[in-house]
């Protein structure tokens, strides 16, 4: 089956089984790596990516159900120089990682919620952020960097 969409705004036409899932042609087809591969059933968010501007688990939606959409990783978010997006400097900043395999879907999902909440504050973020799991850092310093992030976001 040929699926085509649009990924960090380039236009791919991906050759895969009907079964694909979205976070499989993105590792396998795409080796956009970036996206991690966490629990397969949509519960840690490391395969967090965004479909048409709106942050979704890869894992559960299969590459079929994205015909003619717009996917956004981890890769396609910072400027094309290489600067940064507000979120990655913030993560950055705030030291919001440790072992860094949540980072990726966890930026993802901040940068969403920031864009749907954008004043949240930090008990705001810390309920809002439910479904994206970390085992390291004990989240006071990714909710930080998602609150720096967003203020960052709304100042750029």
């Amino acid at each position: 089956m040929q699926v085509s969409l649009k990924v960090n705004g380039q236009a791919v036409t991906l050759d895969a089984p009907p079964n694909t899932l979205l976070v499989q042609a993105i590792r396998e087809n795409l080796r956009l790596t970036g996206t991690h591969v966490g629990c397969d059933t949509a519960q840690c968010g490391a395969c967090t990516v965004h479909l048409n501007g709106k942050a979704i688990k890869s894992c559960n939606v299969l590459l079929a159900q994205v015909q003619g959409g717009e996917v956004t990783t981890i890769e396609g978010i910072a400027q094309a120089d290489g600067t940064l997006h507000p979120m990655q400097a913030a993560f950055k900043e705030c030291h919001g990682l440790q072992c860094g395999f949540c980072t990726p879907g966890m930026v993802m999902s901040a940068i969403d919620l920031c864009k749907n909440h954008p004043d949240a504050s930090e008990s705001e973020v810390r309920e809002l952020l439910d479904g994206n799991l970390c085992r390291c850092t004990g989240y006071q310093n990714i909710v930080k960097a998602v609150v720096m992030g967003g203020k960052s976001m709304t100042t750029a």
